[in-house]
């Protein structure tokens, strides 16, 4: 297996003003592509930083992956560095040029003499055009060994890496090892209790096959990890597993889809042609935006209703003011009447509700900080559960939208 370092550069990311999303990206689609992430590496906009940084990548891995850094402005360090690291020189480079100047026009702007600048790339290095922005991405050769260098723009970022880099790479370094992951979401468990449920199956797993266990807000991923250069044997061992997994947690998994909760229920309500809705009190507009991020969810969501108040939930959503009274806002009358009134209101087959109190303040003795009501329809069919999660404000409005999709899903 040949490893891989992914250096990502930017003083944005080690001040946490910009989250690097490159490395987890890049890292899930070498893995499948059979590729082995070993490290991950964030540098300043530092030349001695970054020098060291390629020197200790270059001593542990065969492929080093590139990105941030390049670009027109005078912060931009990366192509200098390389130069340096390389031993080589920037020289002006006419077809990088004339794709720098295709993309400027694609977006309707004129070249200026700081784009113009992109056009300089190290002498020693073999150009891949950049389609999709104007920083060239540049690739190295040392020893056998690769870096490339990257845009840190992610959708530019990820265009370089599906059309242009994974396929060389391939080329160059045929894949040893074949890899395959299974998901599996698993309700009703803290961590702890499901590796110590597992503890007995995680022992006598083979040794080229790894359980991790990735807890999320509410729920707990599972994925089973298996490296072999025999693909059928591969393939025969961890169907093996999988059907112990199913025996071992016959009620709890969710799912086995390798995606967050609403990209799963997004695909399951496009393809059975059903519609969304949400009524929203202690979770805000979070679950809502959730689905909203997705393109193409107009096919299926068609609104939501944030009652933070009770007369919001009174006059929008039809919640009974007895039962505001005699039940309170945080109860299973007042989310049961909040699904049907989002069902009706948007006229959506499916309705997810969220009522609860998400701290820090505002708990009870009879209902504590964390406690939560969550109704899911889909037609004439209704799940309707209370939880109980911890102290934090952000950590139960999450947990809350993953209980509510997850009994959607389990409806479905």
């Amino acid at each position: 297996m040949f490893k891989v370092e992914i250096i990502t550069i930017g003083d944005e990311l080690l001040i946490g003003q910009v989250i690097d999303t490159n490395s987890a990206w890049m890292a899930g689609e070498l893995g499948k592509a059979g590729f082995d992430v070993q490290y991950k590496t964030t540098v300043g906009d530092n030349e001695k930083d970054i020098l060291e940084a390629f020197e200790l990548a270059f001593s542990r891995a065969s492929i080093v992956l590139v990105t941030g850094g390049i670009g027109p402005t005078k912060d931009d360090i990366t192509k200098k560095t390389l130069c340096k690291y390389f031993h080589t020189q920037l020289v002006f480079d006419e077809k990088t040029l004339e794709t720098v100047a295709e993309v400027v026009r694609g977006l309707q702007k004129d070249l200026n003499e700081l784009t113009r600048t992109q056009a300089y790339i190290p002498e020693n290095c073999t150009v891949i055009q950049n389609r999709m922005g104007t920083a060239p991405i540049t690739w190295f050769e040392k020893e056998g060994k690769i870096l490339v260098s990257m845009p840190g723009v992610p959708y530019e970022m990820k265009w370089a890496m599906n059309q242009e880099i994974i396929p060389r790479l391939q080329k160059t370094f045929p894949v040893l090892d074949f890899i395959q992951h299974q998901h599996y979401w698993v309700k009703n468990y803290s961590e702890s209790l499901l590796a110590m449920h597992l503890e007995s199956f995680e022992n006598e797993l083979p040794g080229f096959i790894k359980l991790a266990y990735l807890p999320t807000s509410g729920l707990i991923r599972l994925r089973l990890t298996g490296k072999s250069s025999d693909k059928v044997g591969l393939q025969r061992e961890m169907d093996t597993q999988r059907q112990k997994l199913l025996a071992l947690l016959p009620n709890d998994i969710v799912s086995e889809e390798d995606a967050n909760l609403e990209n799963i229920l997004d695909k399951l309500l496009k393809e059975k042609g059903l519609t969304l809705s949400v009524a929203e009190s202690c979770t805000g507009g979070k679950l809502a935006s959730l689905f909203t991020a997705i393109p193409g969810c107009s096919e299926y969501f068609m609104g939501g209703v944030v009652s933070y108040a009770n007369a919001a939930k009174q006059h929008i959503l039809g919640v009974n003011p007895s039962d505001l009274i005699d039940f309170g806002a945080v109860s299973e009358p007042v989310v049961t009447q909040m699904a049907l009134g989002a069902q009706r209101i948007f006229d959506t087959d499916c309705a997810i509700a969220t009522s609860g109190i998400a701290g820090p303040g505002g708990g009870t003795p009879e209902k504590p900080v964390g406690t939560v009501w969550i109704a899911a329809i889909c037609k004439d069919k209704m799940k309707i559960e209370e939880f109980h999660f911890s102290q934090n404000r952000e950590s139960n409005i999450l947990r809350a939208c993953n209980c509510g999709m997850m009994l959607l899903l389990e409806l479905l």
